[in-house]
């Protein structure tokens, strides 16, 4: 039988099969596996998948979708995008703090389409993202060395997830130097807050204690919060003298700081995460052998970086876990950007009078202006990456997607 006569005999068969009753459908199952040969399983599934029925699934019983319009997908999928590719659940709580400034940025919106993009939910995101998410998919590894110093005399500390006090830090460095660590580089070191999620990056030329201690004091006099603790790995830019002078020689204002265990990097989990969302999703793996690089985006962090990612990036919180026999149940706050939870903080930890600066502030910005000067900032820093005498100037840079 050619490949063509078998087609028109399934069609045939699948037919009848669609419409027979069970003891009819044993029999042209029988006469169809003894005429093609095929398994009973097999045939069993190219009847009832048959191209046929395929076709006739568009009139399927059911309303009609309604998100299903460009007009909609073009808003969200610009906001997605400039947002740094969110999930659904973040997506849903990012849309009524950005929509305000889409209008002032791009074009008015239909009130019928906002109303749509007001009422959407996280699974309907995921559905018309379906097709979308793939052409945008990344992934990427961790680059952090342990050290050991003075571990004796700073604490360990585990399991910080339940921390709901603003001030308490986790701490670590990203290291920018390609497929070598030989030499000197730059490095961001990443801090982040338990409570809050608000994160700072400071930029340094090698490992050298003196400029991460400096980098930490000018984070500490940026912070909107008192700092009370500091939590970091077992690098040798952290666990060093200066540092722990630095947090723990203060009176009355000591600060607790604490270690993870060695090569234990669930304990930094906070941070970790930030690593990669803050960081390495933003300038990649090429090897930054260039000092001018680190003003360069020093300027960068504390400024658009800063407000971007504090101001208009929304994260959960865990906010409990217990055990199930052997499966540990999960459960998470609202989505919300660090400085929603900064503003919800108790006035005696964050003054009203520094809620009221940051509110105003926030009034003033716009994401989309913020995320384009971001990408012009990082663009004249990547330029510094590819100079000649870097080992890895020809590697591939990740990048954010553009917008569109």
């Amino acid at each position: 039988m050619s490949p063509q006569s078998l087609e028109e005999y399934t069609e045939v068969i699948a037919k009848r099969y669609k419409r027979a009753k069970y003891r009819s459908k044993i029999k042209l199952l029988n006469e169809y596996c003894e005429v093609t040969g095929f398994h009973r399983k097999h045939a069993i599934r190219k009847l009832n998948n048959f191209k046929f029925f395929q076709k006739n699934k568009k009139n399927k019983r059911g309303r009609k979708s309604i998100y299903n319009h460009q007009a909609v997908l073009k808003i969200i999928k610009r906001i997605w995008l400039t947002a740094n590719l969110p999930c659904s659940k973040l997506l849903k709580a990012i849309l009524p703090e950005w929509l305000p400034h889409y209008a002032k940025t791009f074009e008015a919106i239909d009130p019928n389409t906002l109303n749509l993009i007001n009422k959407i939910s996280p699974a309907t995101i995921d559905r018309i993202f379906k097709p979308v998410r793939a052409k945008f998919f990344k992934k990427g590894r961790s680059c952090t060395k342990p050290g050991s110093l003075l571990r004796n005399q700073i604490p360990i500390q585990t399991d910080q997830w339940n921390q709901f006090i603003p001030g308490f830090m986790e701490a670590d460095t990203v290291h920018h130097c390609g497929d070598s660590m030989a030499g000197q580089y730059v490095l961001t070191v990443n801090y982040t807050d338990l409570a809050t999620g608000w994160t700072e990056q400071r930029a340094v030329w090698g490992k050298g204690e003196a400029g991460v201690l400096t980098q930490t004091k000018h984070v500490e006099q940026s912070l909107p919060f008192a700092l009370r603790g500091f939590d970091s790995d077992n690098g040798g830019e952290f666990i060093n003298e200066h540092l722990f002078k630095y947090m723990t020689g203060r009176n009355p204002d000591k600060v607790q700081f604490t270690r993870s265990r060695a090569y234990k990097k669930d304990d930094n989990a906070h941070i970790e995460q930030k690593n990669w969302t803050h960081v390495r999703q933003w300038l990649g793996y090429n090897r930054f052998d260039n000092p001018a690089m680190v003003d360069l985006l020093n300027e960068l962090y504390t400024t658009e970086w800063n407000l971007y990612h504090n101001f208009f990036i929304p994260s959960v919180k865990l906010i409990d876990k217990k055990r199930d026999h052997s499966k540990i149940i999960k459960i998470f706050d609202k989505p919300k950007t660090p400085l929603q939870r900064l503003l919800e903080a108790d006035d005696s930890i964050v003054p009203e009078t520094k809620k009221e600066q940051l509110r105003t502030l926030k009034l003033s910005l716009n994401p989309f202006e913020l995320r384009k000067a971001m990408e012009s900032k990082i663009a004249k820093a990547m330029r510094f990456a590819y100079l000649p005498g870097n080992i890895n100037s020809e590697a591939t840079n990740q990048k954010i997607p553009p917008q569109e």
